[in-house]
């Protein structure tokens, strides 16, 4: 597993969803995301926790070399009860919207050669 430098940039990304808004922080190691913390609610709450162990679990996916698109592929297309549409899209679920953003912000962006 990777080691976690002292210091990471990041980028904070806020997404409307059935429980409420949800903001995905993506820590970079070389422009590339090394871990992604997720909070949505309040500190406690039942679906903070869901959300925190998404962010925890995929952070450790990242950590350990897993491609980025094996872990989209485990996240996008989630259902929850809670659906919101969004931009271009449906919002399913808390790991849906992980998978969305790291999917459109980091594997798309590549495809592009933004």
């Amino acid at each position: 597993m990777k080691d976690r430098p002292q210091e990471l940039p990041s980028k904070t990304y806020k997404v409307p969803t059935g429980y409420g808004n949800l903001y995905i922080i993506v820590s970079e190691l070389e422009g590339k995301p090394f871990e992604v913390f997720c909070v949505i609610g309040k500190s406690g709450g039942s679906i903070n926790a869901k959300a925190e162990v998404t962010g925890r679990l995929v952070s450790l996916a990242l950590r350990n070399d897993i491609p980025l698109e094996d872990i989209v592929n485990q996240l996008q297309d989630i259902s929850g009860s809670e659906m919101k549409p969004w931009k271009d899209t449906v919002i399913k679920s808390i790991p849906d919207a992980v998978g969305y953003i790291l999917k459109k912000h980091y594997i798309m962006k590549g495809e592009r050669n933004d």
